[in-house]
Parts: C-alpha cells; structure tokens; sequence
C-alpha cells in the first residue's frame, strides 16, 4: 500500500535481510544491556553521579572511535573491519556477562567493558553504513536507508521495556548474555558477506593516513563554523542534549517515585522511543515545512518544555506522557536538521559535515548524561532535571534570537553563505 515502508530489499536481497536482521537485534540487545548497566550501578553506588560517569563512558569512545573508523572505513576492506569491531563488542558484552554471574564487578570494570564495548561499535559503523549501497540497486537505496531507521526505532522502542523484563527476570547476567548473542547475530550477517574493499578515485592514496582524516575533520569544523545556518542547527542540538539529557536522572527518580522498579525504569526510555516512533510516522507534515528552521528550534524548544514537565511531576501516567512528547520533539528536530544539514551544505563538504552531525548528535547524550549526574550529585535528580531543562530552553532562545538566518532559512537559501 502507497505510504507503507517500502520492503522490497529484506525481500529481493538476502544479504540485506542477514544485516538488517542482525542490525535490528544488536540494537535491541543494546538497549537491553542499557537498562542492565543503568540498574547495575545504581544498585551498587545509589549515586547519580556514577550513573551519570556511564555516558561519559559511551561518548568519549563514540566520538574518538567514530572519527577513526571513518578514515579506517576509506583505508580497508570494510566487512573484514565490520567483523573484526562486531568481535571485539562480543567479547566485552561476555565479560560484562560473566563478572556479573560470578558476582557483580567493581563499576570501574563495568565502565572498562561499556568503553570497549562501545568503542568497537563505534569504530565499525561507518563501515557498515557502506552496506547498503553495495548490496542494493539504486532504486531501493532510500528504501534500504528508511529499513534502516525504522530498525533504529524499533530497538528504541522495544529495547528498553524489554530489559526492564529481563533484568526483572533473568537478572544481570541474562540480560547481558542477551545483548552478546544480538551481537553475534550481527557478526553473523556480515560474515556472509563478500569482500567490501572501497572505491577510491583515480590518483587517490592506497591508505590515506589517520592524519589526513584528521585534518579534513577539522576543515568541516572550520567550514560549519562561517556557517551561521549549519552552526546554529549543531549548537541547538548541543543545547538540547548536553543542557537537557536526563537518562542519567531515570534510576534516581524511578527509586524516589516508584520504589525502584527495573520495568518502570523501562518504560522510562521507552515512552521516549514511543513518542519518537510516532512522530517519525507523520513526518511528511515535518519535511513538508517550508522553514526547517524554524521548525527545528520549535522541536527544541517543546523538548525542553516536556523535560521540564517530566521533572516535576510525581505520578507514572504524567511522568510517561512528558517523556514521550520529548520524544516526539525531538524527532521533529532530527529530521529538520537533518533536512537543514542536507540542503545547505555543498557537495565538497557534505561528507565531514554529515559526520560532524553524527558525532555531536551520538556523543551529546553522553556528555549530556555525565552533566546531569554530576549535577544531581551536588543537589537532587529532581533539581538536576529541572535545571537542566531550563538551561536548555535558554540556551535554544539565545541561539534562535542571535542566529535570524537560522529562523528564516528556506529550502531555496541553499547556498555558500547558508
């Protein structure tokens, strides 16, 4: 039917349905293994602080490892570095496994295993976003890119009530043991594939060096820099993220408000992924907008709005109802940065800039978690989110009130000086 996902490649080709497959339930057992370290070590300190060190955990890996694996993804032959990171993150989810069946480790060991495990994902997802292109025809491409999303959506939604259940039931352990044979399923869907060596252009460098990958990373800072749209569309993600996370706050605030259930803890991270798997649904009325723009720094501005709804509000219904129109805002501010991001940056630099997007928009919630860990560690969770939500606000009208080119920019105001 017309306006369905398209799922022509998970049925013309095979070797896109062992990827997505397994894409799907590495993401889903990665949520799981989420809410497990979430329990484990708030369990272990009662201090959002350390929960709050577990995104500090997850970001610093996220952006060293992405900026590396994008140059080692245009040096090497990608399924064989898909393989080898997708090992490595096996590896660590078993040992985050095993040191909770003998006796739950010490946090600086959890935090080593999520480091490793996280910084071998991170190091092969460039590489394996390649894949769609080589295993699909140029048609389903867009196809293949929204199967993709839909799958990310899915593991968000489904992921973290999942391993609220699991914990519950299974304990650490299990969950843990879960997220290691999602991964394993992953590795299995590249390892059917052929030998993914990439194109280079004619006269380029066998192996271009980190240094030069390096280098053109900060070219696309430079060049978002004189960008007052493309700076102030990656501020205002920054200022939602880093000001405004408040997954870190959720073990906290799901003891004081409700007795610590691990399934309400949950249902925390999923009514966030509800809202945003709704809102992804009707995004035509998003990406129909004439002012991206604006429509970005209205989805901020709602998010920030919601977060602070969520911190004041003490019964389950209101509290699930704020966090999943936060979830929805910011997927209405996703797509229109990413509109804005596509449309407004030239060809030459589109590569860096799109990385550069990627990176802030994976690490910020991490940093944004390590915030407000810390913060609520010198007052309360509640103060923490409450604080945060409104320094966010803040933060999105300065940008809005100081960046009028972002407010006004067009689909047709693409250009040099966007």
């Amino acid at each position: 039917m017309k306006g369905l996902v398209d799922t022509r490649p998970l049925r013309t080709s095979p070797a896109f349905r062992r990827v997505w497959i397994g894409a799907t339930a590495a993401g889903v057992g990665g949520q799981i293994a989420v809410v497990a370290v979430l329990v484990q070590v708030w369990e272990a300190t009662a201090s959002s602080v350390w929960v709050g060190a577990v995104g500090l955990a997850t970001a610093a890996p996220t952006i060293v490892a992405g900026l590396v694996g994008g140059t080692l993804a245009d040096s090497v032959d990608r399924r064989r570095l898909a393989l080898v990171t997708s090992g490595v993150a096996v590896v660590a989810a078993t040992g985050l496994a095993a040191q909770a069946a003998l006796a739950p480790g010490g946090i600086a060991l959890v935090l080593a295993l999520v480091v490793a495990q996280t910084g071998a994902t991170a190091l092969g997802s460039p590489a394996r976003r390649t894949f769609i292109p080589r295993l699909l025809p140029r048609e389903q491409v867009p196809a293949g890119v929204a199967l993709n999303h839909l799958s990310f959506q899915v593991a968000m939604l489904v992921g973290p009530a999942l391993g609220g259940v699991v914990v519950a039931g299974l304990g650490l352990r299990g969950a843990y043991a879960l997220d290691a044979l999602a991964i394993a399923l992953s590795l299995y869907g590249a390892a059917r594939l052929p030998a993914m060596p990439p194109h280079r252009a004619p006269g380029a460098p066998a192996r271009p060096g980190v240094g030069a990958g390096l280098r053109a990373t900060a070219a696309g800072w430079a060049f978002v820099a004189r960008r007052p749209v493309l700076r102030g569309a990656l501020l205002t993600d920054l200022a939602a993220t880093v000001l405004a996370m408040p997954v870190a706050l959720f073990p906290a605030l799901d003891e004081g408000r409700f007795d610590g259930d691990p399934q309400t803890l949950g249902l925390f991270l999923t009514a966030i992924a509800a809202g945003g798997i709704t809102a992804g649904a009707l995004s035509g009325a998003v990406t129909g907008l004439h002012r991206p723009g604006a429509a970005m720094l209205v989805g901020a501005a709602v998010w920030g709005l919601a977060l602070t709804g969520f911190a004041l509000v003490e019964d389950l219904p209101a509290t699930l109802a704020f966090l999943a129109v936060a979830g929805a805002a910011d997927t209405v501010s996703v797509i229109s940065r990413g509109t804005r991001v596509q449309l407004a940056t030239p060809d030459d630099h589109l590569g860096r800039v799109s990385a550069l997007e990627g990176v802030i928009g994976a690490a910020g919630p991490g940093l944004g978690n390590a915030r407000a860990g810390a913060l609520a560690g010198l007052t309360s969770a509640t103060a923490s989110a409450t604080i945060g939500a409104i320094t966010s606000l803040a933060a999105i009208a300065l940008i809005a009130a100081l960046t009028p080119a972002l407010r006004h920019w067009r689909d047709r105001d693409a250009g040099p000086s966007s």
